[in-house]
């Protein structure tokens, strides 16, 4: 692995110039792709690679309990790992803050677009189907929220739905996909002096100031994530709102292609 000493006047000044460490322009992002059926064993998975960022989504689907106040609707339980093997600043134990961020934010996009129907994951009186995402880092350099949540749809969006007969659940043969709604997608973006970039990598990552995560499907905002303790003014909100609608048509572009 390359160990490279970076440091803020460097990225400052690149910044100061509209250019960055890779040469992407400010509200560029890194290379995108997607595979999927990464999981043999899951319901769907999906691995997507941004950049030297790698993250893994996999899909399972089990009968379960609903919840007291919702008996007719199915549950959608979203985690993520921050793997040791993906940065030496990961280590194994409970969820850090940061993995618990990432997994709520990659849930409220989801859960707010209604992308999954949980009226639709009920089985009958007392049995429903939790639907787990869980997300997993392979390898770090930054912008974990729009890689996982790219990870999951695109995993979601191609998930096997297991039927429930006799009691027993079927999970080979003549079964269907999970239906689900238009994608969700989110949009980074980091404050770095008075610059803002969508897409930060690790290194621009260590001198933002403020971040901002916006999650959308093709109509609205569905979700958003303020990180970091500097500010955006809300021009500065406006036009990241108005830059997360026209940068996402490219990221549902590539789940939409995974239909094809």
């Amino acid at each position: 692995m390359k160990i490279r000493t970076i440091t803020e006047d460097y990225i400052r000044d690149l910044l100061a110039q509209d250019t960055r460490e890779d040469g992407r322009g400010l509200l560029d992002y890194r290379p995108i792709s997607i595979k999927t059926n990464a999981i043999p064993n899951a319901e769907g998975s999906a691995q997507v690679t941004m950049g030297n960022t790698k993250v893994l989504a996999g899909i399972k689907i089990v009968v379960g309990s609903p919840m007291p106040d919702k008996p007719n609707e199915g549950n959608l339980i979203t985690s993520a790992e921050l793997l040791p093997i993906a940065s030496e600043h990961f280590e194994t134990g409970p969820p850090s803050p940061e993995a618990i961020e990432l997994s709520r934010v990659i849930d409220r996009g989801i859960r707010a677009s209604g992308m999954i129907d949980t009226k639709a994951l009920f089985i009958e009186e007392e049995k429903v189907w939790d639907l787990f995402i869980d997300v997993y880092t392979l390898n770090y350099d930054g912008n974990l929220f729009d890689a996982g949540t790219l990870a999951a749809v695109a995993a979601l969006s191609t998930c096997r739905m297991p039927r429930y007969e006799d009691k027993k659940v079927v999970r080979e043969g003549n079964i269907g996909m999970l239906k689900v709604g238009n994608p969700i997608t989110s949009c980074t973006f980091a404050k770095i002096a008075d610059q803002i970039i969508l897409d930060p990598d690790s290194n621009e990552e260590e001198f933002m100031s403020s971040r901002l995560t916006i999650a959308n499907d093709e109509n609205l905002v569905r979700a958003m994530q303020k990180g970091i303790s500097g500010a955006f003014s809300p021009k500065e909100i406006e036009s990241m709102i108005d830059i997360t609608f026209d940068k996402s048509k490219e990221l549902r572009k590539l789940v939409g292609n995974l239909k094809e």
